[in-house]
């Protein structure tokens, strides 16, 4: 039943997408390419945007339709707490291993240290300065004349 819901779920699908865009848009010419004014003759005396819109429309309904029903049958045909237990059929999974199970108060939780920081930077010393540069010169050390130098 579900394979042949599939199958047309995904006909309806490519036929959505088929309608919408042979649909011409707002102002757009993009259906003269296709035969312009020969589509009114096929599709009636108001052309294919009437059909195109219906169809469109229909197939919106079915595709929705579908897609609710499967997805109700997804959560109502499995049986509450089915693929709990140990052994359910879970694929690739299946290969992982199993950690053993322990009652929650059996387990001993260890305390959590924490290091006390040490400093990495050492600490800075006061700069004093040297006595022996002078930081500017004087008005007596310095050359009068330029001539001097």
């Amino acid at each position: 039943m579900l394979l042949f819901l599939n199958v047309i779920y995904l006909l309806v699908a490519v036929a959505m997408v088929a309608l919408i865009l042979m649909q011409r848009g707002a102002g757009a010419q993009a259906g003269s390419g296709f035969g312009g004014g020969a589509s009114a003759t096929v599709f009636g005396a108001r052309g294919a945007s009437s059909f195109l819109s219906k169809a469109t429309k229909w197939l919106a309904i079915v595709f929705f339709s579908i897609s609710m029903y499967m997805a109700w049958h997804a959560t109502n045909s499995v049986a509450p707490g089915a693929g709990t237990e140990i052994g359910a059929d879970l694929g690739v999974m299946s290969q992982v291993p199993v950690a053993p199970e322990t009652a929650p108060g059996d387990a001993a939780v260890p305390a959590a240290t924490v290091p006390q920081a040490t400093p990495q930077v050492p600490a800075a010393e006061p700069v004093t300065p040297a006595s022996d540069t002078p930081s500017a010169q004087t008005p007596e050390s310095a050359p009068s004349d330029p001539a001097d130098r």
